[in-house]
């Protein structure tokens, strides 16, 4: 095999972005042959700016029928991810899914279940993944410079308009979406967090349901988590704040990391805090500290990179950046902050995903929503993540 015959589920925002991608020959050793949705406006859309050997399919079931396809990218809403994956592995072919890797970890399981039986290659559009100054963080973390963590905080805001949760009838429902802020924006970050820091073994978060928007999933979100060695760590998070913010701090024994506005700022202690505190005899005082920004040089390929490196694994089996196994672990967290705010007490992991899906099933079952929509289009995403 030469090249990899590429077909997509799903062409609205992100899936329109990857085809265009593959088309404009960013993804190597790759052909785009087949697309598929439900909406025919975007096989309207795919006829008249796709190649025209590029087949279209307005079913999943005539596409992985039909379709002249090796592998499948799957970016339709969430949670559709798990059951096209598993019919996807049904029928031998690679795998891809946009991010989240589902609503609920228990199809998420069950999606890795069919991985794991299938010989094909599975990976999650985790594109954060790929930039310079997130793998950098986890080689600090990894090599010890920071030492033991001590404490992590993120506070994350992405700001979302109300037009934009108007666009679609399925975004910000419990029905059509799963979740708000926490299952739509903060996946990268969620998952990026447990990739650094590891995952946590307890989690207390509180959520506001439509705190500032007219929907009905949450907008803002602060969680507490505490982890195995008695770490703790706070992640916030909204769509309803202005301006935004990006920053993550981790403090270790060693000093803190600081990532913000695209740089390292390392905060490093000449001796360690443990170290300095047993050994100080002078009353008030406190470790010399010595702060510089720490060089993340390289490429940030971002969702092409991560494209390139599945079509990679196909071909040469070169190693995943983001398997799709690995979905399911920020999603663990997002379910055990929403099961939190949902009971108003604590959640310890593993979490139990059969009450998470009652509650779930009883957030669908009891809305008396109405989403006003205006008509669905599809929308840029560049600058979005």
């Amino acid at each position: 095999m030469e090249e990899v015959k590429i077909g997509i589920i799903g062409i609205g925002n992100m899936g329109t972005n990857h085809a265009r991608s593959i088309v404009d020959g960013r993804v190597k050793n790759s052909r785009l042959t087949a697309v598929c949705d439900l909406d025919p406006a975007r096989i309207k859309w795919a006829k008249e700016n796709l190649p025209v050997e590029v087949e279209c399919f307005d079913s999943s079931e005539k596409f992985y029928q039909q379709a002249d396809i090796e592998a499948v990218f799957i970016a339709t809403p969430h949670y559709d991810h798990p059951p096209l994956a598993v019919e996807a592995f049904k029928n031998e072919l690679h795998v891809l899914i946009e991010k989240p890797a589902g609503v609920y970890t228990k199809a998420v399981r069950e999606m890795n279940e069919a991985a794991k039986m299938s010989d094909k290659v599975f990976g999650i559009m985790y594109n954060q993944r790929t930039r310079a100054i997130y793998q950098k963080l986890k080689d600090l973390i990894e090599s010890g410079e920071l030492g033991e963590i001590k404490r992590t905080n993120w506070i994350i805001d992405w700001y979302r308009s109300q037009s934009y949760y108007n666009n679609g009838g399925w975004r910000a429902t419990w029905e059509g979406e799963g979740g708000g802020v926490l299952l739509n924006q903060d996946p990268h970050q969620l998952d990026l967090w447990q990739w650094v820091c590891g995952m946590p073994k307890k989690i207390r978060a509180f959520a506001a349901n439509g705190k500032y928007h007219k929907i009905e999933v949450e907008d803002d979100v602060t969680a507490y988590v505490e982890y195995e060695n008695g770490a703790t760590g706070v992640f916030v998070t909204s769509t309803g704040i202005a301006p935004e913010t990006n920053r993550f701090e981790i403090t270790g024994n060693k000093g803190k990391i600081v990532v913000e506005n695209d740089e390292i700022i390392f905060r490093k202690l000449r001796t360690p805090e443990r170290k300095f505190n047993a050994e100080f005899k002078g009353g008030f005082g406190k470790p010399e500290c010595w702060e510089f920004k720490v060089p993340a040089p390289g490429e940030n390929p971002e969702h092409p990179g991560i494209l390139n490196n599945w079509i990679d694994a196909i071909l040469n089996k070169t190693e995943l950046i983001a398997p799709g196994e690995e979905g399911i672990k920020g999603l663990t967290i997002s379910n055990a902050m929403h099961l939190s705010a949902w009971t108003d007490d604590w959640v310890e992991l593993p979490l139990d995903e059969d009450l998470f899906k009652e509650k779930l099933d009883e957030k669908i079952k009891n809305s008396n929503f109405i989403k006003k929509s205006t008509a669905a289009k599809t929308m840029k995403v560049d600058g979005t993540f």
